[in-house]
């Protein structure tokens, strides 16, 4: 997010790009960043694979974006051609829908079956024929094309990026795990509702004041314990799914 953010107010700002090729040049950019990071950290597993991607973050934050003029340093970097919120919350809301129904049509093919047997055990999908690592390659790249998309459409929906830990940091990294672990990862639909659920709680307990994050806190909690397979998971958004939506199945997760 923090490359696509940087790169598309940069070229907006010194280049005056229109703002569709500012994001698709930086979303792409940072597929090719994802691309590089992917070959060496792939190869681990587990909580080690966690700890690699979290110190790229920091990497990234603390020796680029904070030790960089170009990047506005610890002042953070003003998008002088911000676009009309109203008219840049509308492309957000287009581009969440066909991000949701591509990343679904994915799952339905063979690139779907490889990654639910790959998030299952990488072993059995290795003794079965599967290239795992072209296939957790794969779902890398493309996660790190969606990040970079949205942070380059963020940073035209405000006036300021800013540098700390919060926008692109690896507080935000956790809340972005939050939302899919509540709404469920094993579903494309997952992380959409956990999003949703977190953004609206303070609106919705607003007199709960400072008090929020433990509230957030325990209801995160509380869906882990009582339904781990997440909110959406099955039997939990069958009463209100639409009758055209498709019904999730468990491999649209990614990859560990």
């Amino acid at each position: 997010m923090a490359i696509g953010a940087y790169v598309s107010v940069l070229m907006s700002n010194y280049w005056h790009t229109p703002g569709v090729v500012s994001t698709i040049a930086a979303a792409l950019l940072a597929g090719v960043i994802g691309f590089l990071v992917g070959l060496p950290v792939l190869r681990l597993r587990g909580v080690f694979l966690a700890i690699a991607t979290i110190g790229f973050i920091e990497a990234l934050r603390l020796g680029v974006i904070l030790n960089v003029p170009i990047t506005g340093e610890g002042l953070g970097l003003s998008n002088t051609r911000s676009a009309d919120p109203l008219g840049a919350i509308n492309f957000i809301l287009v581009s969440l829908i066909v991000i949701v129904f591509v990343v679904w049509r994915l799952t339905k093919g063979r690139l779907g079956n490889a990654w639910a047997a790959i998030r299952q055990d990488e072993l059995a999908a290795l003794s079965q024929g599967i290239d795992v690592a072209r296939y957790k390659m794969i779902a890398f790249v493309l996660s790190a094309l969606m990040a970079g998309y949205a942070g380059a459409l963020e940073a035209h929906l405000f006036f300021n990026i800013d540098p700390g830990d919060a926008q692109y940091g690896v507080t935000r990294a956790v809340q972005v795990l939050t939302f899919a672990v509540l709404g469920g990862s094993g579903f494309v639909l997952g992380p959409v509702v956990g999003a949703l659920i977190i953004t609206l709680l303070p609106y919705i307990f607003q007199g709960a004041g400072d008090y929020i994050n433990i509230l957030a806190g325990v209801f995160l909690i509380a869906v882990i314990v009582f339904r781990p397979q997440g909110i959406v998971g099955r039997g939990g958004l069958a009463l209100v799914r639409p009758a055209w939506w498709p019904k999730a199945r468990v491999s649209a997760a990614s990859p560990g």
